[in-house]
């Protein structure tokens, strides 16, 4: 119906009829309100225009009254207020299984990665119907990754990690911007995303040159960087065992216990000193500098590829061959 108008994008994702629906509540309640109080401007300016006899009666006190328009008001703000968190809870909730997608934002280009090892810049390719996560962070200033089409658009940060998700409805290309005033090149860090049925999404997939996936490149540049002569999988290891890390609560030496989402992974990294895991010494190398975004994005993909622990045997590597191949390196 509106997809003709020159300033209604085209819906293109599961999430963006939730958003108009909350804009055009907003757009009607406006106008309302708006045609409401000038309609009343001019009846009470007609009825009470200066004339002999005719004056207002002064209300000095109605407990009605202000009950009224004190409740009323009330009740259309927690409507707008909780249909906005529902909105905004959905939109900051990415599915279990979604396709993951790594970001780095860079004046003035989107440098993208899939799980599967495909690079792309300025360009992202992903299937109609499948739940696309993007993990995103920047490697200079901050930049805003919004596609129009989808209603998305997330802050994309420097020295942390950024998520949003979208499922898209309908295959097409649409357009990416950076929504954020990023440096003289801003209108120039513009993209698309190109939405393919499944097979032809597959044949893309896998008619590129590639490497290796993701995690793939994330386990070699591991064991370049010697991380495996600490992070072993048995209990002699001086650094904790990484199988089975991620997504679970962290104990830490000062007794707080955080989660180990893809932030933590990253500040440990980078930064292991900011917080220890109970039990260890602060001895881990400080790899700020050393390893780009890129780099880091692969190490984290490994860390979360690593099988879990199977029920009854803490401290021992999954059954998957990523922990297999972290227990066969001993040394």
């Amino acid at each position: 119906m509106f997809e003709n108008l020159p300033l209604w994008p085209v819906r293109a994702s599961s999430g963006a009829g939730n958003v108009d629906a909350l804009y055009i509540f907003l757009l009607a309640l406006s106008a309302f309100m708006c045609a409401a109080i000038f309609t009343m401007i001019l009846v009470f300016a007609t009825k009470y225009r200066r004339r002999r006899g005719v004056e207002a009666e002064q209300i000095e006190g109605s407990s009605a009254l202000e009950i009224t328009w004190s409740i009323i008001p009330l009740g259309i703000f927690m409507v707008i207020f909780l249909w906005g968190a529902v909105i905004y809870f959905h939109e900051r909730t990415p599915p279990r299984g979604a396709s993951e997608v790594y970001v780095v934002a860079k004046q003035w280009m989107w440098k993208l990665q899939h799980q599967e090892g495909p690079r792309e810049i300025n360009e992202l390719h992903v299937p109609v119907g499948r739940d696309v996560k993007l993990i995103m962070t920047s490697q200079d200033v901050i930049h805003s990754f919004y596609v129009p089409a989808f209603r998305i658009k997330q802050d994309v940060l420097p020295g942390r990690y950024s998520t949003a998700w979208f499922r898209a409805t309908k295959p097409g290309v649409y357009h990416l911007f950076c929504s954020q005033y990023c440096g003289t090149m801003h209108s120039g860090m513009i993209g698309q995303v190109t939405v393919m049925e499944p097979a032809q999404y597959e044949a893309w997939l896998s008619g590129g040159s590639t490497t290796g996936s993701l995690a793939a490149s994330g386990e070699s540049l591991f064991q370049q960087l010697g991380c495996p002569t600490c992070h072993r999988s048995d209990t002699q290891g001086r650094g904790p065992n990484l199988v089975g890390v991620f997504g679970k609560p962290v104990q830490l030496e000062d007794g707080r216990t955080v989660m180990a989402d893809e932030n933590y992974i990253r500040e440990s990294i980078l930064s292991p000193s900011a917080k220890i895991v109970s039990g260890f010494k602060p001895i881990m190398p400080v790899f700020q500098g050393l390893v780009g975004e890129e780099q880091l994005n692969a190490l984290v993909a490994y860390i979360k590829s690593l099988s879990p622990a199977p029920s009854g045997a803490a401290g021992k590597p999954g059954s998957g061959p990523a922990g297999t191949r972290l227990q066969n390196v001993k040394e």
